[in-house]
């Protein structure tokens, strides 16, 4: 066997996962105004975060380009690939995902399988990085590959504490009233993604101290819950490495010490804000 994996650029990747010869990347734009950029390409995260802060239109993101993908694959198959596993963001906040569902078929030879991950930035990144590490293996089959790619979607979990409600106001979920209100109460909410892959609200604490204490609680639950399974814990932010480090001290008085600080790439926190700060957790399968 002899696997390729392909990814987005929404993924958060480490330096040594991003030199791996057997994944590729299919780019997702950043826009503003006339302006097409590609975070690692012809923009840096903190060039990003400073161009955010000077637009006054939020900035938008398309989908991948569904020809660079059939492309992609044409030339997997020529490079002497045979099977190929595709991991974007989640299907229930693009479109893509069912979008590309028919060329799994379209390829003779080559056996392709693009399973919804349900989430996206930095536990899809953990995906990518643990089927890289199971087909290098060599001793991981295909179809133990997905079936583990499976389990770890089902108990793949990241929520989120958004800093700034008036830019959930620009990028159309939230209306003037409901953050004119919400920033007069000092609201914080706790967004999470569902098991659908969306992001909906989990709960609305007022104040940003009780809101990173309840994000701590969360974690606690999720990690004393599950058959006392391992996880792989990733602290994220969106420009806030203050934030970031302090919820990492925070979690430590909780139980929970083997973590990462990462941040957000451009495409996630385009939508969420500067200052947002989350956590994204995936079961460790060996």
């Amino acid at each position: 066997m002899k696997l390729a994996v392909i990814t987005d650029s929404s993924a958060v990747l480490s330096p040594e996962v991003l030199q791996h010869s057997d994944l590729y990347i299919l780019d997702i734009p950043v826009i503003f105004g006339d302006e097409t950029f590609v975070e690692g390409k012809n923009i840096t995260t903190p060039e990003f975060f400073e161009k955010m802060a000077e637009f006054s239109d939020l900035p938008k993101t398309s989908q991948p380009s569904l020809l660079e993908l059939t492309e992609m694959l044409e030339d997997l198959k020529e490079k002497g690939y045979t099977h190929v596993i595709g991991l974007f963001l989640a299907a229930g906040i693009s479109g893509f995902h069912q979008n590309i569902q028919y060329l799994t078929q379209e390829f003779d030879g080559l056996e392709i399988a693009f399973p919804d991950t349900r989430i996206t930035s930095s536990p899809m990144g953990m995906m990518v990085e643990r089927t890289l590490r199971w087909a290098d293996a060599g001793t991981v089959s295909y179809e133990q590959i997905l079936n583990n790619l499976q389990e770890a979607i089902e108990y793949t979990q990241a929520y989120i504490m958004v800093d700034d409600l008036n830019h959930l106001v620009k990028g159309g979920r939230l209306s003037n009233g409901a953050a004119l209100l919400g920033n007069l109460l000092k609201i914080k909410p706790i967004l999470y993604f569902t098991k659908k892959g969306t992001i909906e609200v989990y709960e609305k604490v007022r104040t940003e101290k009780k809101a990173v204490k309840r994000l701590a609680e969360i974690m606690q639950d999720i990690t004393t819950q599950h058959d006392g399974r391992n996880y792989q814990i990733d602290v994220i932010h969106a420009n806030a490495p203050e934030k970031a480090e302090a919820f990492k001290t925070l979690l430590a008085d909780y139980g929970v010490t083997d973590v990462r600080i990462v941040t957000f790439g451009s495409v996630i926190a385009t939508h969420l804000g500067e200052g947002a700060i989350a956590f994204g957790i995936i079961p460790v399968i060996d």
